[in-house]
């Protein structure tokens, strides 16, 4: 234990770096977070796309629905 402690004073505090690793594990996270935000984007896109089509299809469905009940009250079959 003594030996650590004067290892450890003589270590200068200000020339200690992560190194490789430390460089290798944020490199990792970094590349992680931004291939997390991309897929993220396309999910969301494509959760809008399905939120558009299901408001067309419900619009086309009220217009046919109004057409047939115009028709039934006109006569017009």
């Amino acid at each position: 234990m003594i030996h650590a402690l004067l290892l450890a004073e003589k270590i200068d505090t200000d020339s200690v770096t992560p190194g490789v690793v430390g460089f290798i594990a944020t490199a990792g996270v970094s590349v992680a977070v931004i291939l997390l935000i991309l897929d993220m984007n396309r999910r969301m896109r494509r959760l809008r796309y399905r939120e558009e089509a299901k408001e067309n299809v419900d619009a086309e469905q009220a217009v046919e629905k109004l057409i047939a009940e115009t028709d039934k009250e006109t006569g017009n079959l």
